[in-house]
Parts: C-alpha cells; structure tokens; sequence
C-alpha cells in the first residue's frame, strides 16, 4: 500500500511536502482535505483522530503518521538520502534550517487560513483590513528573507548552492501566496529569481496549486 499525503491544493505547508516528495521522487497517494467545504473537512471526526491539530498536510504509512511539514521532510530526507535537502556540513545544515524555519516558523502562521477567516470571523476585520494585516507580516518576512539570500556566498541558482533544498521548499509556497495577493514584488529581485529557478523543474510545478486533484484556480506565476 502506498503511503498517503493528507493535502490541500492551497496550503503552503502541504505544498512544501509535495515538492519535497516529487524531489525524492516517492510513490504515494494525495488525498485531498478541504478545509473550508463542510465547516473545513479537518475538522470532521475521522481526520481529528488521525491528526488532532486538524490542520495539513498528514503524512500516512501503514500505521504510522507525521504531522508538520518539516518534520515530514526531514524524515524523507533521512529514509531516501538522494537527492539530499540538505547541506552535508553542521553549520550548513544550521543555516538552511534557519531560512527555512523564518518562513514556515515566522511568516507563514501569522497568514495562513484559520487565522484570516479568524480575524474577518471573529474580530470583525473586513476584507480591506484582513489584506493589510496580510501584507504586512509578509513584506517584513520577505524583505529579512531578502537580506539574508542577497549577500550570503552559500546561495546560487538556488537557496543553497546550485541544487533545490529546504530553503526553496519552503519560499516558493510563500511567495505563491504573496503573489496570489497581487503584492508588489519588486523589492525581492534575489527570492524572485529563486522562484523562478525552481518553477523551472518539474518537482516545483507539477507540485503547484492548478496540478493538484483538488485544485480550484490559477497558477499565480502564470
């Protein structure tokens, strides 16, 4: 039995395990979780028992299941050595975890579903107000993410050297979402041309928002 990936066409986090699995290039299964039809199909009774964070992605095989998205990468990583994900060297090793985590640690959660339907929802923020708070958190994270790949000697076609690793996993799936806000992206030339390095390979594209079973819209870097 193949192992299974809980997913959402639109989730950034599980967006990064796509890309991580077409990199690997591991047999598996997409089963798509919607998580606004229904309340959010996240929230019924069959996936809080398997996942009781009731978020994605879920990484399934036989019995046993991951959650978060870097945990479930790093896994791949460590079961399937090639293509690594990540540098061969301590420090290395440290420095892609960093970037890697000031997107999926600091940018991503403060801008991902339940907490814009939670400020609209509950706070009473309207769509204008919910896409500045949006905005916001993301150019202060893109522009430290800037700073940091624009000068660093470690970074080359990619992130990291000059073979996709944790780094543009992690970017890409954000600035999907930056792009899909329509944000001027123009003070980020370094993650753009990143972005567009990796939108260059199959891993990245067939893992993108329009390839997916559930998919209901466009590429945003079309």
């Amino acid at each position: 039995m193949k192992p299974k990936i809980y997913s959402y066409w639109r989730s950034s986090a599980a967006f990064r395990v796509r890309i991580a699995l077409n990199l690997k290039g591991v047999d598996h299964e997409v089963v798509p979780v919607h998580l606004v039809n229904k309340g959010g199909e996240q929230l019924a009774e069959a996936y809080s028992k398997k996942n009781p964070n009731h978020l994605v992605p879920l990484w399934e095989d036989g019995e046993n299941t991951i959650h978060q998205s870097l945990a479930i990468i790093e896994y791949l990583d460590e079961i399937q050595a090639e293509p690594p994900l990540l540098p061969k060297t301590p420090i290395d090793r440290a420095w892609v975890r960093s970037v890697a985590m000031d997107i999926a640690i600091d940018i991503h959660p403060i801008s991902n579903l339940r907490v814009l339907r939670y400020l609209i929802k509950q706070v009473g923020a309207n769509n204008e107000a919910k896409d500045i708070w949006y905005q916001h958190w993301i150019k202060i994270g893109l522009s430290s993410i800037e700073k940091q790949l624009s000068t660093d000697p470690r970074v080359g076609r990619f992130a990291f050297g000059d073979q996709p690793g944790l780094i543009d996993i992690c970017l890409v799936p954000q600035l999907f979402n930056a792009l899909s806000s329509k944000m001027d992206m123009s003070p980020y030339p370094t993650l753009m041309r990143i972005f567009q390095e990796c939108m260059k390979l199959p891993a990245f594209i067939d893992a993108s928002w329009e390839k997916q079973v559930d998919a209901e819209g466009p590429n945003p870097s079309n």
